[in-house]
């Protein structure tokens, strides 16, 4: 069976509408890319390199240099579900991704998007 077609779109074509979300509501790329860091193991240059390749979501997900374990420690609603009950594991990855932009946009404390975690490479 094959996944839905949002595992499909590259990386690149979304990251932009994440960094225009923060930044309409006074935030920036760099807490975009600190919270998609924190969840996904990539730093700045692997940031860098999934954009231009424009690799897909799946491929992304996939390839994640370390994927946090504490991702879990993420709940509430995206997109009218609640991110702890996706039954799909890469849509849920996908929706946790979302559920942090959104918190970024939303002004929450970083300490919090990290679930109380140190921010990577710290």
């Amino acid at each position: 069976m094959a996944g839905h077609k949002i595992f499909a779109t590259s990386f690149a074509s979304i990251y932009p509408h994440y960094v225009t979300k923060a930044e309409r509501k006074g935030h920036t790329k760099e807490e975009v890319d600190l919270v998609i860091s924190w969840l996904t193991g990539y730093d700045d240059a692997g940031l860098a390199t999934v954009i231009d390749s424009e690799i897909d979501l799946q491929t992304f997900f996939d390839e994640a240099p370390d994927f946090n374990p504490n991702a879990e420690l993420i709940t509430g609603v995206i997109c009218g579900h609640r991110v702890e009950d996706i039954d799909d594991p890469m849509m849920q990855k996908i929706r946790y991704m979302d559920k942090l932009v959104d918190e970024v946009a939303k002004g929450k404390k970083m300490t919090s998007i990290l679930r109380g975690t140190p921010p990577p490479g710290k």
